[in-house]
């Protein structure tokens, strides 16, 4: 299934939502395909006047215009949504993708009729930027094709992967879904660093938005693994080793995988609606 020649509907047009239209339109998709529904109106003005899709506030009129629903709504209001269209004529004739964290293919497949073709995936934040990091997984009813067009349209915000088994995205919410969060913590205690040893806020600031940038980019571009980067600026007796050599005392590495594991956990807490 090409996404160039496939009507997209968006229910929710928030920021993901916003996020996803962008990347579709940058990847050649004409507005003229793309529609969103939403209840807020001024959501769907933004949507409309940024990139001149249709916009509704039905989302009953919204699935029988669309081959490709995405679900991009809270995940509290998936089913309310999904119960309001029961019955429906469409409702299980289009490819369903759903960005709402936590909510499962089953719940998913409860909802909709059977053999409706469904994909679950966890984008995140970065994807506002056109620099996400996705991993979806699809129900047995999902063809290649439907694969391979739920790929399509997270490869428009960053990139993507397809997880084997379903229960592996709950490490990919603690991952890839939560790890904003952590490189913005540590961007936070960079920039506190830096301003403790003297520095301006402001020059803080751009030193640590484009050292870790520029880290970021080395690492992904290198042919070389992060330890083998971190070992070749790390010269004995030298400035860097002696600012890893704290962070190994503060437990540094041990704290990211607890951090990881806890949002791993609770992602499945929230799966099971605990």
């Amino acid at each position: 299934m090409s996404l160039k020649d496939r009507r997209i509907g968006f229910v929710g047009a928030g920021a993901m939502a916003e996020a996803l239209v962008g990347g579709l339109e940058a990847a050649g998709i004409p507005a003229e395909q793309m529609m969103a529904s939403d209840v807020d109106a001024a959501r769907r003005e933004r949507l409309r006047q940024l990139f001149h899709i249709r916009t509704i506030k039905d989302t009953g009129a919204l699935l029988e215009q669309s081959d490709v629903v995405v679900l991009a709504v809270k995940p509290n209001v998936v089913s309310s949504v999904l119960r309001d269209l029961s019955g429906h004529a469409d409702l299980g004739r289009p490819l369903w993708i759903s960005i709402a964290a936590g909510v499962m293919l089953s719940t998913l497949e409860s909802l909709l009729p059977e053999g409706s073709r469904v994909i679950r995936s966890m984008p995140n934040t970065p994807a506002l930027v056109q620099s996400g990091a996705t991993a979806y997984c699809a129900n047995a009813a999902a063809s290649p094709e439907d694969r391979a067009a739920a790929c399509s349209l997270f490869e428009g915000v960053g990139t993507c992967w397809e997880a084997p088994r379903e229960e592996l995205l709950d490490a990919v919410t603690g991952l890839s879904g939560s790890g904003p969060a952590y490189v913005f913590a540590f961007l936070e205690a960079l920039i506190d660093a830096g301003e403790a040893e003297g520095l301006p806020r402001s020059v803080a600031s751009e030193l640590v938005f484009q050292t870790v940038y520029g880290a970021a980019r080395l690492a992904r571009e290198s042919q070389r693994t992060p330890a083998d980067l971190r070992r070749q600026v790390s010269s004995p007796g030298g400035t860097t080793l002696a600012g890893l050599a704290e962070l190994d005392a503060a437990d540094f590495h041990e704290a990211v995988q607890r951090a990881v594991r806890a949002a791993t956990r609770r992602a499945g807490e929230l799966g099971r609606g605990e």
